[in-house]
């Protein structure tokens, strides 16, 4: 007769273990040392097996009948039950070695053994890092779009609105690829977009009125302590690159006899390769710097770690040391410094001025002043550039336009 709960609690062990039928085949095993293991007998392909359903008091009588049900449910469709527990065990171990954790480090992988630089590299690494704190350890097929939107939210709580966006972007690449490779079968990335907060445009504070712009040149000359960071700070006023990509410079990247700077498409922001004229004043600059950091791969190296370059606030905290507080002059400045002062002298196209930015988009093709069209008139205007810093430099008042001409004519 079938075997009730009080039947099943009262079981205790004896000198030899023995059996408590219920139906179907399932039964109680009670063994000499206590154990209670619920098991349920089969017949398969002409053999006698044996499948364990789990311990009681964990599984209850209800809870080993259902297990039974399930194993004549398989019999009845002609799987074995025993075969069909490997694989699903299989798959849910495969299920918690596929996590984004460990897709998101084979994509990066990827990334490393096709050349990607390795500052873009540890960008992604880092944005992964954030990630896993909330999905790391989750199969990736289970991820789903609010689970990754609270990821991303960890950047946006931070005030990092363009790196979420960013984020987001390496999270769908992360997907794609295990799409690619069997392990998920959507992208719930894709039903993210328009869900973060889209970054407002911040103008960084620049001094861009000429007596001021005079007296912030002459304090970056009299700075004390280390000669590279005054060097960074002059060859960012001169270049007008973005801090990040003076930082990271490189002494591999510059060819002074062509008196020209190659920043990779890895380190640029719209990831194009851009290419700096360098002023006669640039190139002798950079050869004095040659002889107190030519032994590290950067330009400007820290101090204890010559292998690696400068830290983000630097060449803020610089200024700082210089009196220019955070509403009145940044690092980044210095582009809208050149930006405003080039605009504002009239002598050239203002495509000239956006490619020496680095400002165009990937899709953005002028006819009239393509790169090929324009770089000798960027050589021509970054060397008067250099000449209106002296000039500015010495005076610190208002050059004249008339002079501006005069020396743009000579140079």
């Amino acid at each position: 007769m079938p075997l009730t709960d009080m039947a099943v609690r009262s079981a205790k062990p004896k000198d030899k273990p023995y059996k408590l039928s219920d139906a179907g085949g399932l039964y109680l095993a009670v063994e000499t040392n206590g154990s209670r293991l619920w098991r349920v007998a089969y017949r398969f392909d002409r053999k006698q097996k044996l499948l364990s359903l789990g311990a009681y008091p964990a599984v209850t009588l209800a809870d080993a009948r259902a297990g039974r049900d399930q194993v004549k449910a398989l019999l009845a469709k002609g799987v074995d039950p025993s075969a069909q527990r490997k694989l699903d065990r299989g798959a849910a171990r495969d299920a918690r070695a596929c996590t984004f954790r460990v897709v998101g480090d084979e994509l990066v992988s990827k990334f490393e053994a096709e050349g990607l630089h390795e500052l873009t590299l540890d960008k992604k690494r880092w944005m992964l890092r954030v990630l896993n704190g909330d999905i790391g350890d989750r199969p990736i097929a289970d991820v789903r779009a609010g689970e990754l939107l609270e990821a991303l939210r960890r950047f946006e709580r931070r005030g990092h609105h363009e790196s979420a966006r960013r984020a987001r972007a390496l999270a769908a690449a992360v997907f794609r690829f295990a799409i690619a490779t069997g392990r998920a079968e959507r992208n719930p990335a894709a039903d993210l977009m328009g869900a973060l907060i889209t970054p407002t445009v911040a103008h960084r504070p620049a001094i861009t009125e000429p007596k001021a712009v005079g007296a912030l040149l002459r304090a970056i000359d009299g700075l004390d302590g280390q000669i590279a960071i005054r060097a960074a700070l002059q060859l960012l006023a001169l270049t007008f690159v973005r801090p990040g990509e003076l930082r990271h410079a490189e002494w591999k990247e510059f060819d002074l006899d062509g008196a020209v700077w190659i920043i990779p498409a890895e380190k640029m922001k719209m990831d194009r390769q851009h290419k700096v004229p360098l002023s006669k004043q640039s190139i002798a600059l950079i050869r004095g710097l040659r002889d107190i950091t030519g032994s590290s791969p950067h330009l400007f190296p820290q101090v204890r770690s010559w292998h690696r370059p400068i830290s983000d606030g630097t060449l803020n905290a610089s200024l700082r040391r210089l009196g220019y507080d955070k509403t009145q002059m940044v690092s980044h400045g210095f582009r809208g410094l050149a930006s405003t002062l080039l605009n504002e002298s009239r002598l050239w196209h203002p495509d000239v001025i956006e490619r020496q930015l680095a400002h165009e988009k990937k899709d953005d093709v002028r006819a009239a002043y393509n790169s090929a069209q324009h770089w000798d008139e960027r050589v021509r205007m970054m060397q008067w550039w250099a000449n209106h810093l002296d000039d500015l430099r010495r005076s610190g008042s208002v050059v004249s336009i008339a002079k501006a001409r005069r020396s743009r004519s000579a140079s």
